[in-house]
């Protein structure tokens, strides 16, 4: 279901979102898990609100765009569904963390490698699944 309430996303930015999402994550897996919170910030504002909305979104999609190397506008439906799901995600691993269940470090590491294949080879685990289930009900 495309979204056109809300504006496109430059392909790069939403890459470099990936970024930051694998860095925070792998470092929480290293030891810093108390960081994890910031995932959940990240996923409210670029999936409930908007990427438009997000400081580091922001940003980079401002940097990019500067160099030359945007890449190309993209519907923000699918990147704010996968939004959506770090912040369920990163909510049940602080959730997990903070009563003090080691089974924190199951959804933090499948967002380190769904976050690590969006930012390197361009590959939205989620934005997948959510083309696949509107073609599955024969929505277009």
């Amino acid at each position: 279901m495309l979204r056109f309430d809300v504006p496109p996303v430059w392909s790069n930015a939403a890459r470099l979102d990936g970024l930051t999402t694998f860095i925070i994550a792998v470092i929480a897996l290293a030891g810093f898990p108390y960081l994890v919170p910031l995932l959940i910030v990240q996923g409210l504002v670029r999936g409930f609100i908007g990427h438009y909305k997000c400081p580091s979104h922001r940003l980079y999609a401002a940097l990019l765009e500067k160099l030359g190397k945007a890449g190309k506008k993209e519907n923000a439906g699918a990147k704010m569904f996968a939004n959506k799901l770090l912040f369920i995600a990163s909510t049940v691993a602080t959730g997990l963390y903070l009563a003090g269940s080691g089974m924190w470090i199951v959804p933090v590491t499948v967002l380190a490698v769904f976050s690590f294949l969006e930012w390197a080879f361009s590959f939205c685990v989620a934005c997948w699944a959510y083309s696949a289930w509107y073609q599955l009900r024969g929505q277009h």
